[in-house]
Order: structure tokens, then C-alpha cells, then sequence
């Protein structure tokens, strides 16, 4: 039986798709209200069918909503994670469930592979914030000077980069580079905070995440004002007031581990709203106070649009093979050092 379509009647929710979907359900139960299930079920029971179809896997990033994260992913994870997964995969067809550079980034490591993102307009303000021309000017201004740039950037500016690096990695990055000085680029937030761990003289950009970049030292002030006792973990995306006044400060991945290690009776994760509904479904036993700031970009995402991108095999990423040739070099070196 073919994959039902997303203007199909067979989307409608049913005890054979309720019985298929009963895994995923069971996951979220306590982070979606029961009562929007079936809105969502009969997506990803369809996505699934035709994921087999279509021999594709879905890379599905930390900040998208529970329904998928937890639903329809093969995998999950930061930005590292899912460009580690995406190069390694034999399947024939990624979507990538993020935002346009990770989809870029995906397709520069698999070529041969057919790369889709559901929505062309889910772009990011921190890589809006540089381009290639900028990177080329601050390489004059600094000659010799190596260039390491956050994976949130176009392919464009990976391109003209030595390195790329994740938050995880930043600072062992930026120390493989063996020099007194380097140029980093384009988050000033996570380059101050990588200034705090590394004798390194860092130039630094003047780009932020759109997200990160509305939290303020007075938010977590308040959170504990209002809760006694709460952890505080945050993003190094964030300013400089939020990571002195956080209790512990990590990449996604990294916040993640925290919280499974250290268990905390009460958390809140300074960073984009879904990641905490995601990380809640593993540990149930800690209450999560979920600070709503919401990444547009991300938002785009959505089950419907997953759907009809693999029915239709839309929307498909190229990169130039001479851009794409010399990105790659600079994210397969972020990958050889971890």
C-alpha cells in the first residue's frame, strides 16, 4: 500500500494508527497534551512508512518539538552530533530537521546523497550575521591569522575558514590551531566564553543567535527568587552576564549530560524552549522550568512539512562543488579533533 499523502483522508486518526504510533506516544505523554495526539499521529505513523520507502533517514536537531524529536527521528542531537551521524549513514535520502547551514553541512559531508530540508526559510540569524567577503576582509586585516568559525555559518564562510568548530569543541579547536592568535567567528558570547578557558587572543565578531541573546542576568535571577534551590545550566550562545550568573554552562549536548548525571530536583535550561520538553521525556524525575524563548527558524519545521518533503523529495540542498570542496576540508578537520 502506498504512503498516504499529506492531503490524504487516510491522515485521519484511527486505532490502527494509534496501535503504530503507540511507542512515540508513550514518550510524550507528559510533555504533549493528550488532546493534540491525534493531530499528530497520523503524521508519524505516515512519515515512518515512507521513511522505509524512500531508504531515508531524518537528523533531527535538539530544539525541534517533542512530536518529532521523539517521533519520527533516527537521530537526534547538536550540531556535531547530527554532522557526524549524516556523514556516516548509508541511506540514500536525509532530511534534515534543523535550519539551512545544518542542512549544508550535511550535504557538503554526503555529496552522493540526496539532502532535503522541509522549509527553505529556515535560516539562522547567527549565520546571516557574516559572509564570505566579511571573512575574506578580516583575513587581509589579519594576515596570517587562522580562522576558526562556528558551525552555525553558510557554506560560503566555511569555505574561506581553516577550521569549524561545535560549542562542545570550541576551545580545543581553537588550541589545535597551535597560534597565539586567532580569528573567531561570527558568535561573540560563545567567543567570550571560549576567551575565559584558552590563552589564546581571540578576534571576535559581533553575530548572536536570536534566541540566546534575549536572556538576561535578571531572568535567572528571578528564576531562583521564584524557586529556591534550581539549577540554572545555559548555552554560551548566551551574554556574558547569564554564563557568570548560570550554574553550570555547556553546549546542547553538554547540558544534556549534565542533567542526566547530576539529576537535579529542579532545572531550567537557558537555551531554545523545545530542548526542554525533549530532555524532560528522559527524566521524568526532574521538574523542568521551561523559559519560552522560541527559535523561529526551528519553528518551521513541522510534521506536515516533514510529510511532504518525502513525498515530493523537496526542498533538495546543493552547494557549489568548489565551495563545498573547501568547507570540507575545514569540517572534516573539526572532526578529526573531536
Amino acid at each position: 500500500m502506498p504512503a498516504p499523502t499529506s492531503q490524504d483522508a487516510r491522515l485521519e486518526y484511527t486505532p490502527q494508527i494509534a496501535a503504530a504510533t503507540a511507542d512515540a506516544w508513550e514518550r510524550v505523554r507528559h510533555v504533549i497534551p493528550e488532546i493534540e495526539w491525534p493531530a499528530h499521529a497520523p503524521y508519524v505513523e505516515a512519515i515512518r512508512r515512507l521513511k522505509r520507502a524512500r531508504n531515508a533517514v531524518l537528523l533531527v536537531h535538539n530544539y525541534q518539538t517533542p512530536e518529532i524529536f521523539h517521533g519520527v527521528a533516527d537521530f537526534r542531537g547538536d550540531s556535531l552530533g547530527l554532522a557526524r551521524e549524516g556523514a556516516a549513514t548509508d541511506a540514500d535520502v536525509i532530511v534534515l530537521c534543523g535550519v539551512h547551514f545544518m542542512a549544508e553541512t550535511a550535504k557538503i559531508l554526503s555529496p552522493e546523497k540526496t539532502v532535503l530540508i522541509p522549509d527553505l526559510e529556515a535560516g539562522c540569524s547567527l549565520a546571516a550575521s557574516l559572509s564570505a567577503a566579511d571573512v575574506r576582509l578580516l583575513k587581509q586585516r589579519y594576515p596570517g591569522v587562522p580562522v576558526v568559525t562556528y558551525v552555525n555559518t553558510s557554506a560560503e564562510v566555511k569555505a574561506e575558514s581553516d577550521v569549524c568548530c561545535t560549542s562542545a569543541n570550541a576551545v580545543q579547536v581553537v588550541e589545535s590551531m597551535g597560534s597565539d592568535r586567532v580569528i573567531f567567528l561570527p558568535d561573540e558570547y560563545l567567543g567570550r566564553h571560549v576567551a575565559t578557558q584558552t590563552d589564546v587572543e581571540l578576534v571576535l565578531w559581533h553575530g548572536h543567535c536570536e534566541v540566546h541573546e534575549r536572556f538576561t542576568a535578571a531572568d535567572l535571577e528571578a528564576y531562583r527568587a521564584q524557586f529556591p534551590g534550581i539549577e540554572i545550566i545555559a548555552h554560551p550562545e548566551c551574554p556574558p552576564d547569564v554564563l557568570a550568573t548560570a550554574d553550570f554552562v555547556g553546549s546542547t549536548s553538554g547540558m544534556i549530560r549534565h542533567v542526566g548525571e547530576r539529576r537535579p530536583e529542579r532545572v531550567v535550561m537557558v537555551t531554545e524552549c523545545s530542548m526542554s520538553d525533549n530532555v524532560a521525556v528522559e527524566y521524568p524525575d526532574v521538574e523542568f522550568v521551561r523559559p519560552c524563548n522560541l527559535c523561529p527558524h526551528m519553528k518551521r519545521i513541522t510534521l506536515p512539512k516533514i510529510l511532504r518533503s518525502l513525498e515530493r523529495l523537496e526542498h533538495p540542498v546543493e552547494v557549489a562543488p568548489d565551495v563545498a570542496a573547501r568547507a570540507r576540508r575545514a569540517l572534516e578537520r573539526m572532526l578529526e579533533i573531536g
